[in-house]
């Protein structure tokens, strides 16, 4: 039996809940919101389904889920720059969640944004070692380079290190043929601003989070030992220490089994340094 925990069930936790229930990815959920009627809402939607699976209201229920996803907290708008601008605004619900986790044993999946920067601190501020802590991001943003990389007719798997934001860092040095830097940094630009493109025309991001978040969850509940790229609290991988960003990883019911260390080339590894410089110094402002 798989128990999801849910924290935030707005447009894509209670998206994800749905998902997890209609594809049998978890047998039970655990949804909490401090919106009560739109927890009731959520709740009274997902059983006009008519799925067979048991859903829970009860907070302290949280700390005994297999994974839990933290979704709450104030999503993206287009007055908002960059996901970093919304670190004060979100770190009350970040450490409503740390406070929901005491002796949590399950693995911890981070949504709300700034992610990599919340990712960190709930590590830090839960105790839960960094192998259940994953940040969700990286498959989005490989999914929205896929796309870039498609309409050129660049062929190659689609992977973004970095942070999930401005300091992105799509890995072209694994593609099948060689880009060069003024495409490079042309592509670079569009994702940047992909998910603003959604955002304006219809409010926020839904599909795509919800469905690659669904996936992710399979990963870790199903136990199938796939590799994705996760934001991961580093401890040296890429030189890098004091962060959480996106790498390639393999995940299991455990959380993560390990993180690949991929050579990256000199544009790639300059992007990756500034990624990590950004969010670290980011960290220290709300890690103590």
């Amino acid at each position: 039996m798989a128990r999801l925990a849910v924290i935030g069930v707005g447009r894509i936790g209670g998206e994800v809940a749905y998902l997890a229930a209609s594809l049998g990815i978890a047998d039970e959920l655990v949804l909490f919101d401090t919106a009560p009627d739109l927890l009731k809402a959520q709740v009274l939607d997902l059983k006009h389904t008519g799925l067979d699976i048991a859903i829970s209201t009860d907070k302290h229920e949280i700390r005994d889920a297999d994974l839990c996803i933290f979704s709450a907290g104030m999503p993206r708008d287009p007055s908002v720059k960059t996901r970093a601008d919304l670190l004060l605004a979100n770190l009350p619900a970040t450490r409503s969640c740390a406070g929901m986790l005491k002796g949590f044993e399950g693995i911890l999946v981070t949504v709300t944004n700034p992610m990599d920067i919340n990712n960190y601190t709930l590590c830090r501020s839960t105790g839960i070692p960094r192998e259940r802590c994953i940040g969700f991001g990286g498959q989005l943003d490989s999914s929205r380079f896929d796309l870039a990389l498609r309409q050129r007719n660049i062929p190659g798997q689609p992977s973004v290190m970095g942070e999930h934001g401005e300091h992105q860092v799509p890995v072209f040095s694994r593609l099948d043929v060689p880009v060069e830097t003024q495409t490079r940094e042309e592509i670079l630009r569009e994702l940047q601003g992909s998910s603003m493109d959604v955002i304006k025309g219809k409010g926020g991001t839904v599909f795509g989070p919800a469905l690659h978040l669904a996936r992710l969850a399979r990963m870790i509940l199903k136990d199938t030992g796939e590799a994705a790229i996760c934001s991961a609290v580093l401890d040296g991988e890429y030189g890098l220490e004091g962060c959480s960003l996106g790498v390639p990883v393999r995940v299991c019911k455990e959380g993560i089994r390990e993180i690949a260390e991929w050579d990256l080339d000199a544009w790639e590894f300059d992007k990756m340094a500034d990624a990590g410089q950004f969010v670290a110094s980011l960290c220290t402002q709300v890690v103590t």
